[in-house]
């Protein structure tokens, strides 16, 4: 019985000095010897891809292929980070994917808010936003609104182009394929790159969540 008390006594204190040693381990090193920065996280992981320098600016898409195959409507939703300008398709509360995203620019804000997708269109082009042509078919307005810019005679509008469009609100903004620049530069809608958004599109469904913040 001694025995066994003393070998308590002699552990206690050594797992106390193991716990605290686990306290305050060091973080693993951000710089080499010659003051580069180094990414401490594994490669291929979402903590390594989201502490590269070029975060969140970067073009690339991250994406768990194990998970996304796990992925369906039924318990997919999205999150868009307005102030990263990244998108991501969540599984649960976990990342399948992260990718650029272009949102509105200043005076044509993307609302912030909860939303669920309420309609789906593959081919969808703006009945709004779009260019104008004169009648010899020459573009006049690269950036043309239907409802405030004259067409001339002869001429016509063409609607912007909104493939995969996943609509969000009544009164036109959703997201879709767009030109996605690294700053806020769209009409309010959430443009993503023509490569991801399509499986995006697959994995979500009328009534799926969206949360804009």
């Amino acid at each position: 019985m001694k025995t066994i008390r003393l070998a308590i006594m002699l552990a206690v204190p050594l797992l106390a000095l193991l716990l605290a040693n686990c306290a305050t381990k060091k973080p693993l090193p951000t710089t080499d010897a010659s003051g580069n920065y180094v990414n401490p996280y594994p490669v291929g992981t979402y903590q390594h891809f989201t502490a590269e320098r070029s975060y969140p600016k970067t073009y690339k898409v991250w994406t768990n292929d194990e998970l996304l195959s796990r992925t369906t409507p039924e318990n997919s939703h999205i999150r868009i980070d307005l102030a990263k300008q990244r998108g991501q398709l969540m599984n649960g509360e976990e990342v399948v994917m992260d990718y650029p995203i272009c949102s509105g620019r200043a005076g044509r804000e993307t609302p912030p808010g909860e939303y669920t997708i309420l309609e789906k269109v593959v081919e969808k082009q703006s009945n709004r936003y779009g260019r104008i042509y004169d009648a010899a078919d020459e573009c006049v307005n690269t950036d043309a609104d239907a409802t405030t810019d004259i067409i001339p005679e002869g001429g016509r509008f063409d609607g912007a182009p909104m493939r995969y469009w996943m609509r969000l609100t009544n009164d036109g903004v959703g997201h879709h394929i767009g030109p996605v620049r690294r700053y806020r530069a769209s009409h309010a809608c959430i443009r993503g790159p023509g490569g991801t958004i399509p499986t995006v599109y697959a994995k979500v469904k009328l009534g799926t969540r969206v949360i804009v913040e």
